[in-house]
Formats: structure tokens, C-alpha cells, sequence
């Protein structure tokens, strides 16, 4: 007797045929490796990245791993908002293959963070800027197109790159740029803090303004370099990585697993807006439905986090005009 797949099976995934997916940081890590899972189940995949070479390497890398791929490239710097709106012209003007957007996976970011404070061409800390910040104005840049493209079957949907981490130490994000206080670990986990509450709080502002979009949170627990196949122009470990991080093998696992949650999060049609999803053993695992941290969940923090993003950026996200194209 055959034995029943899972709910959820991360390598017989439903077709996407026909539709359209922006994944941002696309060029290495968890943003390749999801968007050749998206490839894989016959998704059109905008790669976005701000470096044209890499850029290149990543769809090369593609096209040569998925037979028949539809893949096209996007410059887009997260931490330049004129990047940003530039790009989001070009979408929505419809310049791309398919003239629709399903969904946008905002997995650029950075875990490496500098040592000091540094900032951005505009000002910005570059940590919240890069992680939070930037996704922040990509999703009301898109929040319309995303809206246009609902269908009694299908929910367009955003996806914002969560973290563990947040579950190793609240950091209530009351000074966001960290103009006092700086330090690595606190600028990433605030940052990751901050993209949860911006997720959550996306999720309350869409079900209250009737727009047909959903605003789902992933995070891909610990996934390293070094447990991760070797993809040429995106993923190169040295021998020494490849050393130190099997070492890690019974609570790490490979880029190409914590993209699974990512994944489902963008597609599988029982999630729904509002749910967290990440590793069943936190660390590693099959993708489940989890409680995302207290603090990134708590209502006066999420609101508290939301207008200071708006102040920040200066951007607001058009939920009237998105509610009536989707209606």
C-alpha cells in the first residue's frame, strides 16, 4: 500500500502555470533557490537584484537547472528608493512577459550586518533600510498591480522574509535607526522584529480595506551556504565552509530547504493572510503554519512600527484604490 504524501509537499508542488512571481535578492541564497522552485512548478520568475553580473550568473544558472524556465531579470536595489519606484514602473507598465503579478516574495536582505553603523545614500541605517525599509515601499509601490491580478481562485499575495531570531530576543523596535545603541545582532533582530510587525500589520490594513491581497510571513530557520548544492555564479562554497558547516548538520540545513517555506508561503492555496510559516523543528524541517514572537505581534507595536515606516519612507500604501481595482 502506497504511503499518503504530506499536506504539503515541497517536491511535488501545484502547477503555477501562468502565473507571474517578483523575487527579490534572486541572485544567491534562499532567493534563487525559490525561484527555481517556482520555475520548477511552471512559474514566470522575475529575478531582482542590484548587481547586473550577478544578475546574469543567476538566470544562466536557471535556465541551465530548469529545462523550459521562464525567467527574466529586474534591476531593483532595496535600499535605494529611487531603484525601487523605477523598477515598479517598469512592472506596472506592463514592459514584463505576462502583464500580471501574483505575487511578491521580499527575501532581500542582509544576516551579515556590519560591525558599525552604516548608513545609506539617503540617510537610512542600512540594516532596517535593506531588510525592512525598502520592502516597505516595494509593497506600496506594487500593492495596485497585486490587486489587479485577484481571481475568484487565486489570492495575489506578499511574502515577508521573517526570522528565528526574533524568538532569541524581543528588541522592542522604539528607535529603529538605531541612532544610540548600535550593534550587529540588535540591528538584524530588530529588523527582523520589524518585518514581522510590518507583515502582521499589512495583513489587519488589507482585511479592513477590503483588498484582495494577502500578506503572509515566512522564515527559512537556519539554512547555510555550506549544506547547500554547489550552483555555479550563485552558491560556491570553499572546501573549508563546506567543512564547518556540515559540522552543523543535525540543526542546519541547505538554502534549498529554507526556501521550501518561502515557497508555500507564496503559493500553496491554503495559506492564508496573516499566517506565519517557517521549519517544523524551527532550524530545519518541513514548512508548517508557527506563532510568530510576541513582540512582532503585539497590535501597538505593529501600529506603532507601521507609521514610523511610513514617516521613514514617506510612502504610503494606496489601500483604497487597491480595494477598488479588486473588486
Amino acid at each position: 500500500m502506497a504511503r499518503a504524501r504530506p499536506s504539503w509537499d515541497p517536491a511535488h508542488l501545484p502547477d503555477q502555470s501562468g502565473r507571474t512571481f517578483l523575487v527579490t535578492g534572486a541572485n544567491r541564497g534562499l532567493g534563487y533557490f525559490a525561484a527555481e522552485q517556482l520555475a520548477r512548478a511552471g512559474g514566470h520568475v522575475i529575478l531582482s537584484g542590484r548587481h547586473p553580473n550577478r544578475l546574469a550568473a543567476a538566470h544562466d544558472a536557471l535556465e541551465a537547472r530548469v529545462a523550459g524556465a521562464s525567467v527574466e531579470t529586474l534591476l531593483l536595489d532595496v535600499t535605494n528608493p529611487g531603484s525601487i519606484r523605477a523598477a515598479s514602473a517598469s512592472l506596472r507598465g506592463g514592459i514584463f512577459q505576462r502583464g500580471r503579478l501574483d505575487g511578491v516574495l521580499m527575501n532581500a536582505g542582509i544576516v551579515h550586518t556590519p560591525r558599525q553603523r552604516e548608513v545609506t545614500r539617503d540617510g537610512r541605517e542600512l540594516v532596517i533600510s535593506t531588510n525592512a525599509l525598502g520592502h516597505f515601499v516595494l509593497g506600496a509601490e506594487l500593492l495596485v498591480t497585486l490587486a489587479k491580478s485577484a481571481a475568484r481562485d487565486w489570492t495575489p499575495r506578499l511574502v515577508w522574509l521573517g526570522s528565528m531570531s526574533t524568538r532569541l530576543g524581543s528588541y522592542e523596535p522604539t528607535d529603529l535607526q538605531l541612532d544610540t545603541g548600535y550593534a550587529a545582532w540588535k540591528a538584524y533582530v530588530q529588523s527582523k522584529v520589524v518585518v514581522q510587525a510590518l507583515g502582521l500589520e499589512a495583513d489587519a490594513r488589507l482585511r479592513e480595506a477590503g483588498v484582495p491581497v494577502a500578506s503572509v510571513i515566512a522564515h527559512p530557520g537556519y539554512s547555510i551556504g555550506g549544506r547547500t548544492a554547489i550552483v555555479t555564479g550563485v552558491n560556491e562554497p570553499t572546501p573549508w565552509k563546506r567543512f564547518r558547516d556540515g559540522l552543523q548538520a543535525p540543526f542546519a540545513q541547505s538554502k534549498e530547504r529554507g526556501a521550501w517555506a518561502l515557497v508555500r508561503a507564496l503559493i500553496d492555496p491554503s495559506v492564508q493572510g496573516g499566517d506565519y510559516l517557517g521549519p517544523r523543528f524551527l532550524t530545519h524541517g518541513a514548512p508548517v503554519r508557527q506563532t510568530p514572537s510576541r513582540t512582532s505581534s503585539d497590535p501597538e507595536v505593529r501600529r506603532r512600527v507601521w507609521e514610523e515606516c511610513e514617516r521613514l519612507t514617506r510612502s504610503e500604501w494606496p489601500f483604497a484604490r487597491a480595494a477598488r481595482v479588486g473588486r
